[in-house]
């Protein structure tokens, strides 16, 4: 399937929808507490997008199954939650109450107005160890890294280059198995962005591209373990990992953060 390349006008369109997950962070991140229940924080992050006439994208999303494997459930939250191991995908519930120490990747996506906004914030929840702050520090640094080289006439090898040569040489990894995705009309669209691979390499990028860049970074292993449930994804090792994610668009300089506050 080829990219679409986005217009101006859709380009500010996507602009709105990722304003509004921008906004939404903003709204949640008082509540990121020890005590309180991811159920809670999705309970607050849906009446606020329904609030702005958003809607939320992932409740109700079901990707299409590999083949051979019965059909996925449909997401039942509005926020994804990945709370310590988790890497992503993790559902909301009552039961799942944050405690001073853990860390909490929440990813929001929206429809509004037909365009889609995504993206991923890590938290601390309180007070963090030592390696978990690291940990959050370099996740942070590999999305700034993989935006830095978001431009026309680079490559997406340049982009996974950039997040896998920094990971590794802070002792960390960064998943394979999971990638960003391009963004307009629908949640996952062409290209496919990984977060590891060789500078000059891949899809040559283009004004009017449009997709996220979303790098999982583990403590330990880069290897992912599904959950039953068909949706979370854990570290294989059962240590921690840190996502941070932003939708952008590729212009003729500076990529443009479509989901920045």
């Amino acid at each position: 399937m080829a990219v679409t390349l986005k217009s101006r006008q859709e380009i500010a369109q996507l602009r709105k929808a990722g304003q509004l997950v921008a906004q939404t962070y903003e709204v949640l991140r008082p509540y990121v507490v020890p005590g309180v229940s991811t159920a809670e924080l999705d309970r607050i992050a849906e009446d606020y997008i329904r609030s702005k006439g958003g809607k939320p994208i992932y409740k109700g999303y079901r990707p299409r199954p590999l083949r051979n494997e019965p059909p996925v459930p449909p997401f039942p939250a509005t926020i994804c939650v990945a709370v310590n191991e988790v890497i992503c995908h993790g559902i909301p519930g009552k039961q799942q109450i944050l405690k001073e120490g853990d860390i909490i990747g929440i990813d929001i996506g929206v429809l509004l107005n037909g365009w889609v906004g995504d993206s991923c914030v890590t938290f601390a929840v309180g007070k963090l160890d030592k390696e978990s702050r690291r940990l959050l520090e370099t996740a942070q640094k590999c999305l700034q890294l993989g935006i830095e080289q978001a431009r026309s006439g680079n490559t997406l090898g340049d982009i996974g280059a950039a997040i896998q040569q920094y990971a590794e040489a802070q002792g960390f990894s960064t998943v394979r198995q999971l990638v960003g995705h391009g963004v307009g009309h629908s949640l996952h669209e062409e290209p496919v962005v990984p977060h590891f691979g060789k500078a000059g390499t891949g899809l040559r990028l283009r004004p009017g591209m449009v997709f996220t860049i979303e790098p999982m970074i583990n403590m330990g292993t880069s290897e992912i373990k599904p959950m039953p449930d068909r949706w979370t994804i854990c570290t294989a090792d059962g240590k921690r990992s840190a996502q941070f994610e932003h939708t952008l668009a590729i212009t003729e300089g500076e990529p443009e953060l479509l989901t920045l506050p």
